[in-house]
């Protein structure tokens, strides 16, 4: 299959596998706006909600064909792949601290869930898969900036599934001639982001006004893009002229420590609060990742993609659209 240019996905079948997520929903959002034919799968749940997909305008929803299902269901997949000619593969489970409590899902979803869309895709024949990675599978890096060549190291059971997901296909690739690439993201952040993240976490207790404010470590360094411009990641991966197999990592190529991080969201907040320590925050020591900055040179050259948003402009989107939904019964859980 051959797609050229930005334009290239207008009037293309598209399947979006996590829509109804932080990510997926943007990408779904920005997929309509070029035009594209979208079909969104979503987890099945017995509210028969789409996630963050249900806050779009009744035009968009009108335009795309909702699904609900589950990646680790082989034949809801295989439908869902049916008759489309690229799938962005973003479902997964992501939350680290819940992988420690939980790594049979991991493994299940991250892993045989993405082998239920590569085997759909391979049996589909002329489907370009986008498979999206995280650069939490570097680990604490043996050196900086970190580039898609570094070794990789599984800290936590999400890094380590999502590890074999990214190992699945390049295996892919090569054996099968499946034409996947994986894009690896680094921090995404902005609005619908889980609460659970730490910026929302942060941002969410300063604007119902709390003066101390309850987080994990303080020095981890961490590489932020604002999901606008990860977005456009995904979309110059699906249209650029690459080979199957390849990997291209997205990021700004600047780190903040997530104590720094705390000072921006006061100064765009306004509020002067402390950031106190919660151990029940805090990652198992040998888990903790110090430091994830990336070297983006192979986006810009590849994909001719540079982060476009600041930090600042992007932490200020994103306060603006987290104040009307603060929660102020969970701040004052924090407060305790």
């Amino acid at each position: 299959m051959r797609i050229d240019g930005l334009n290239g996905l207008s009037g293309r079948r598209i399947l979006v596998t996590g829509a109804d997520g932080f990510i997926g929903s943007h990408l779904v959002e920005r997929l309509l706006a070029e035009k594209a034919d979208v079909t969104a799968l979503c987890v099945y749940n017995s509210n028969g909600s789409y996630g963050w997909l249900d806050e779009l305008r009744p035009d968009q929803l009108a335009q795309l064909d909702l699904r609900l299902g589950d990646i680790r269901d082989a034949r809801a997949v295989r439908s869902a792949v049916q008759d489309v000619e690229v799938v962005f593969h973003l479902a997964a489970l992501i939350a680290i601290p819940y992988s420690y409590q939980a790594p049979e899902s991991f493994i299940d979803t991250n892993i045989s869930g993405t082998l239920n869309v590569l085997e759909a895709v391979r049996d589909a024949g002329e489907v370009r898969l986008v498979n999206t990675s995280t650069s939490e599978v570097y680990g604490t890096p043996e050196t900086v900036p970190i580039t898609e060549e570094h070794p990789l190291r599984g800290q936590s059971p999400y890094s380590a599934s999502k590890i074999a997901a990214d190992q699945l296909c390049h295996a892919y690739a090569c054996s099968f001639g499946v034409d996947v690439r994986t894009l690896r993201p680094f921090n995404t952040y902005g609005p619908r982001q889980s609460a659970r993240a730490v910026i929302p976490t942060i941002l969410g207790q300063l604007l119902t006004g709390a003066r101390e404010v309850r987080l994990g470590s303080l020095w981890p360094r961490r590489d932020l893009t604002f999901v606008s411009d990860t977005v456009d990641g995904f979309i110059r991966m699906a249209v650029a002229d690459l080979p199957p197999g390849s990997l291209v990592q997205l990021g700004t190529g600047e780190a903040v420590s997530i104590g720094e991080l705390f000072d921006l969201c006061c100064a765009v907040t306004g509020v002067d609060a402390t950031a106190v320590t919660d151990s029940q925050r805090l990652r198992p020591a040998a888990s903790e990742v110090e430091v994830l900055l990336s070297e983006p040179s192979r986006a810009k050259e590849q994909l001719g993609w540079q982060a476009t948003r600041t930090l600042a402009d992007g932490l200020h989107e994103t306060a603006r659209w987290l104040a009307p939904r603060a929660d102020v019964g969970q701040a004052a859980r924090y407060h305790r």
